[in-house]
């Protein structure tokens, strides 16, 4: 009943069964490691079946005590329900202690936007340069706006699965889903401008399988986009995040705006639920709630 063993038999159900990202691999483990040193320091636990519901409220409880957000508490209560549906089904433990767990309040964070016409001037103002990385860094932001594809999804998008002719993605998203993700014609010929720069800038060992290179031409890495950007954005705003998510966030919001049906929206962006595409409802409102107070006469 070794609680690390437990442990690593969990990962390895999550990562090779459940196909979780390496991201939430790396943020379960981190979260069993920090609840293990809690069970071990402040009641010398050593068996998973000695942890009951109050054991595990006390933690709850001393994380709120060291000021994490409630964002991050219910995480890792997430991470513990998980976990312990695994003990259940795995017949170690009897009783799941986690029913009686209750995940603390969070405030409703309303997504980062970018402005329609501060996109407008990033994509049609701004000089990107006509060399391999300028075309690239372009596309990068086109492609983040016109998809609303998320980061990891980029990086690992195949040249082979970008359908010019058909203006089509074929993206694998969260879990190994495989959905089709139309474009534009804008953004079709910003991808022929940087096919054409990195075939003329390769020496013939570059990286061909995936879209994104770096100068070099190996496959594009998470922190590069990220700084492309993030370096990008902040010469149009001054949102607090300029990052790949801002730009998902923009997609659906701009598509919410102009008339787009949510199911289509849940679909576009790859959601497991429509209550997770719903979030963007609440931008749409607080614009309407705006018009509102500087048009009407009695507002």
């Amino acid at each position: 009943m070794d609680i690390e063993a437990n442990r690593d038999a969990f990962i390895e159900y999550i990562k090779f069964e459940k196909r979780f990202s390496n991201h939430t691999l790396v943020a379960y483990t981190n979260d069993l490691i920090q609840f293990n040193l809690y069970l071990n320091t402040v009641y010398e636990i050593k068996s998973i079946i000695e942890v009951n519901h109050t054991v595990i409220r006390s933690w709850v409880v001393s994380l709120m005590e060291q000021k994490i957000t409630p964002r991050s508490v219910n995480r890792k209560i997430t991470t513990l329900k998980t976990f312990y549906k695994f003990l259940l089904r795995q017949g170690i433990i009897i009783e799941n202690p986690m029913l009686k767990i209750q995940a603390p309040k969070t405030s409703k964070r309303l997504p980062v936007f970018v402005e329609k016409e501060k996109m407008d001037t990033l994509l049609d103002s701004i000089d990107f340069g006509d060399d391999f990385e300028g075309q690239r860094n372009k596309l990068i932001i086109e492609l983040f706006y016109a998809t609303g594809i998320r980061l990891t999804e980029l990086v690992n998008l195949k040249q082979a699965n970008v359908d010019v002719y058909h203006c089509q993605l074929k993206v694998l998203g969260k879990r190994n889903k495989e959905r089709i993700v139309p474009f534009n014609t804008t953004l079709k010929e910003q991808i022929k401008k940087y096919l054409k720069a990195k075939n003329v800038t390769s020496d013939g060992n570059w990286e061909d399988e995936f879209l994104f290179v770096s100068k070099t031409g190996t496959k594009l890495y998470d922190k590069l986009v990220y700084r492309i950007v993030n370096a990008y954005l902040a010469l149009i705003t001054t949102v607090d995040k300029k990052s790949p998510h801002v730009l998902r966030h923009t997609f659906a919001t701009h598509m919410l705006n102009n008339g787009a049906d949510l199911n289509a929206i849940k679909e576009l962006l790859g959601h497991a639920s429509l209550s997770a595409t719903q979030v963007y409802t609440h931008n749409t409102v607080e614009k309407l709630k705006n018009i509102h107070k500087q048009a009407h006469p009695k507002a």
